[in-house]
């Protein structure tokens, strides 16, 4: 397997955003938090997505100029309208006002309305928790997933993040409302390999391990069934609720591409000024401990935290190189040429 510097994937990453449109600035912090995803081991929402990002530039699906808008504030919470800039730049604008207001309230809140594709919504969790905050963050979606007992799509995966700090390392839930995301069958199927575990339904209705089969009939099978079949609808409800944007019905009518006009949500917390900052670090620590003394099941080589695994794999890549496929890395390579 091919393994790339951190500094060289970012650098062809940032050439190839600039080519497409994107200003130094956008660019330099788009091709980052690329890399960073690709580095803590999820290719799909980092290398993976920059040809389809590049695509939607081209397209005007995602507005290079756009200025996101605070368009109404409400104490602790204020709701954006990101005007259709790219994802990145307008999560991270809203993750960082999220935590200022949590600085000066104990909590704040962000609703993004009319946004794009955030990529990795972990990096938003990273981001809050690395400044010692917790954070709730989620989108809706185009719909790529059926309902519960459906055969057609009409649910967003609604990607949803926790995040809570700590000492050893802040504990990061980052979960699509889909077992697997598209991005993990694309990775998957790339790489030749079946998914562990069922990941949906094939065109005859059949459940499998093989993901090509699963793309074809965007069948794929919520976490949970049932229950994350809700969950999907109540998140959807919730960010085009609070920002008074579209839900994912509306932005099927769009029709532009993956996140096109979507809505996003960032609650940051101060752990500082509600429960200490002792206390948080404390708290994290005594779960981490306590998850990784669990009794290991059979076919396990151990029990691992949320974001223990996106830990131990940045350091890894950051000294051996991040692993890329080939074909993706000679299609990035020739947009920063």
């Amino acid at each position: 397997m091919t393994r790339i510097t951190f500094d060289v994937m970012q650098a062809t990453i940032e050439k190839a955003l600039l080519n497409a449109g994107l200003d130094a600035q956008q660019a330099a912090l788009c091709a980052r938090i690329h890399t960073e995803t690709s580095c803590d081991g999820i290719p799909s929402h980092g290398l993976n997505r920059v040809a389809r990002f590049v695509d939607y530039l081209q397209k005007g699906w995602v507005d290079a100029h756009a200025i996101p808008e605070c368009v109404k504030s409400l104490s602790v919470m204020e709701v954006w309208d990101g005007q259709r800039g790219p994802g990145i730049t307008n999560a991270i604008r809203a993750v960082d006002r999220a935590t200022e207001l949590a600085r000066e309230h104990g909590m704040g809140l962000v609703a993004m309305r009319n946004t794009t594709h955030w990529m990795r919504g972990g990096t938003y969790g990273w981001r809050a928790a690395e400044q010692g905050m917790a954070a709730i963050c989620w989108t809706n979606t185009e719909s790529c997933m059926p309902a519960w007992g459906g055969k057609n799509t009409r649910l967003g995966n609604n990607p949803f993040v926790m995040a809570v700090p700590g000492k050893q390392g802040p504990l990061v839930l980052d979960m699509a409302m889909s077992q697997y995301s598209y991005g993990k069958l694309q990775v998957t199927r790339l790489k030749g390999e079946q998914l562990p575990y069922a990941g949906g339904f094939d065109a005859q209705g059949n459940l499998t391990c093989d993901p090509a089969p699963i793309e074809a009939s965007m069948r794929i099978l919520p976490t949970g069934y049932w229950k994350g079949s809700g969950l999907a609808i109540l998140l959807d409800a919730m960010a085009a609720l609070l920002s008074g944007g579209s839900c994912t019905a509306e932005i099927d009518g769009i029709q532009q591409g993956s996140c096109t006009g979507a809505s996003q949500i960032f609650m940051v917390f101060d752990p500082a000024q509600i429960s200490g900052q002792n206390f948080s670090e404390q708290l994290a620590e005594t779960i981490q401990q306590y998850v990784n003394g669990s009794m290991v099941a059979e076919g396990f080589s151990g029990v691992t935290w949320p974001g223990e695994r996106q830990k131990a794999t940045r350091e890894r890549n950051r000294e051996v190189g991040i692993p890329v496929d080939d074909g993706v890395w000679a299609e990035v390579q020739h947009l920063a040429s």
